[in-house]
C-alpha cells in the first residue's frame, strides 16, 4: 500500500479557490489511480472525483463538474485537488485514496483535510 497525507485545507470565502495536495510515500504513486471524497458534518461520504494512473483521465461528481479540477504530478508523488468557485454546500472534510485496480475498492487513504467557505 501507500501512504497519502492530504493538505492546503482552510477556511475561504463563497466565491474563492484552493487547492488541496494529496502526497504519496511508499510504493510507485504511478501505479495508482486516486480519488478524491468529502465529508461533510452528519452526512455520509461523497465522491468528488478521479484521475487515472498517467492523469490522462479524469472524472468528476456533478456537483463540483466544472469547478474542481484534479490534476497529478507522478515525478512529485502528488495529485491536486483545485477548488473553484467554491460554495458553503463544499464545505467538508476531503480525503484521498488510491487504488492499483480499475475498479474495486481504495486501499489507501489520507486522514483529511478540512475546508471550509463561509457565505
Amino acid at each position: 500500500q501507500v501512504s497519502l497525507v492530504e493538505s492546503g485545507g482552510g477556511l475561504v470565502q463563497a466565491g474563492e479557490s484552493l487547492r488541496l495536495s494529496c502526497a504519496a510515500s511508499g510504493r510507485p504513486f504511478s501505479n495508482y489511480r486516486v480519488g478524491w471524497f468529502r465529508q461533510a458534518p452528519g452526512r455520509e461520504r461523497e465522491f468528488v472525483g478521479r484521475i487515472s494512473k498517467s492523469g490522462s483521465d479524469t472524472y468528476y461528481a456533478d456537483s463540483v463538474k466544472g469547478r474542481f479540477t484534479i490534476s497529478r504530478d507522478n515525478a512529485k508523488n502528488t495529485v491536486y485537488l483545485q477548488m473553484n468557485s467554491l460554495k458553503p454546500e463544499d464545505t467538508a472534510i476531503y480525503f484521498c485514496a488510491a487504488r492499483e485496480t480499475l475498479t474495486g475498492a481504495y486501499e489507501s487513504w489520507g486522514q483529511g483535510t478540512q475546508v471550509t467557505v463561509s457565505s
